[in-house]
């Protein structure tokens, strides 16, 4: 553990890494318009980086050459600071892809801030409530359950109710990579999204989150339901209700074409499954659509 007092901008951040699947991901919160846009960086196969405080961008693709070049996270840490003339103001935070983590806080960064790291992650924030912000974060994704991107989030919610940023809430963000993880498998972009101006950015980023998941993920095996009976019901209800249909009296064929032209006008091709069969999430999603 380290801790300093005195001066500059607030932020808590952790940054991740899961063996089982090489997922590595930041995830931020600031009293600062869209701290996404500066605080995340990360590449698959090589590691993660949060920079904060009076950030230094240069940190985040240079810590990420570093750590592909072989360097360790201490001694990414140890060359990025020393060549900063003003890195009592720098607040840093480092995790390679073999789970081996360090952070670094500057003698100027306002109190409280500090970090801690341990195996697979590292937390750092300035401008804190108090210490309990980075204890309960790190005891949260320690113990979290889920993805990498569900405990990152976990870690961030407990920092918010063990205190926070002393200034407030206004943006937050998520990045995870993993090879071939962007959309169409292009890149390494699993999941980066951000919400930078929010009263309660946290909550929204959760939220859009869900959204992320529902929009992009694959469907569970449990969720696979036959068009058929009360499913098949319910389904012409709620095609009829978002104006798919003019009545719930169709033949099939009519009602596959609705169905059809509601999958393909909200982004559900993920979720397109065989002829008779549909995601119950995605029915859960039409039920619950305002007009």
């Amino acid at each position: 553990m380290n801790r300093v007092a005195n001066p500059i901008v607030a932020t808590f951040s952790i940054v991740g890494y899961d063996p089982e699947t090489g997922e590595l991901g930041v995830a931020v919160q600031s009293k600062f318009l869209g701290s996404g846009s500066v605080v995340p960086w990360a590449k698959a196969g090589v590691g993660a980086v949060a920079t904060q405080s009076l950030a230094n961008p240069s940190f985040g693709p240079e810590g990420l050459r570093l750590l592909e070049e072989g360097f360790a996270p201490d001694e990414v840490v140890k060359q990025l600071t020393e060549a900063d003339p003003e890195r009592g103001l720098r607040q840093v935070g480092i995790v390679n892809a073999k789970g081996e983590s360090a952070n670094y806080t500057g003698d100027g960064c306002y109190e409280w801030a500090g970090g801690l790291t341990g195996s697979n992650f590292a937390v750092q924030g300035n401008i804190l409530v108090n210490e309990e912000t980075v204890t309960e974060m790190a005891s949260a994704f320690e113990s979290g359950k889920g993805s990498l991107a569900d405990r990152l989030l976990q870690a961030l919610q407990a920092g918010q109710m063990a205190g926070g940023d002393k200034r407030g809430k206004q943006s937050a963000a998520l990045l995870v990579v993993k090879e071939n993880g962007g959309y169409g498998g292009f890149n390494d972009r699993f999941i980066d999204l951000r919400v930078d101006e929010h009263e309660e950015p946290i909550h929204e980023l959760v939220r859009i989150y869900h959204l992320q998941q529902l929009y992009f993920g694959a469907t569970k095996e449990e969720n696979v339901a036959f068009i058929e009976g009360e499913v098949k019901q319910e389904l012409l209800l709620q095609l009829k209700r978002l104006g798919y249909l003019p009545t719930v009296n169709v033949v099939e064929s009519i009602m596959y074409k609705a169905f059809t032209s509601f999958l393909h006008r909200e982004n559900f091709e993920e979720r397109a499954l065989e002829h008779g069969k549909l995601d119950l999430e995605v029915l859960e999603f039409m039920k619950h659509k305002q007009l």
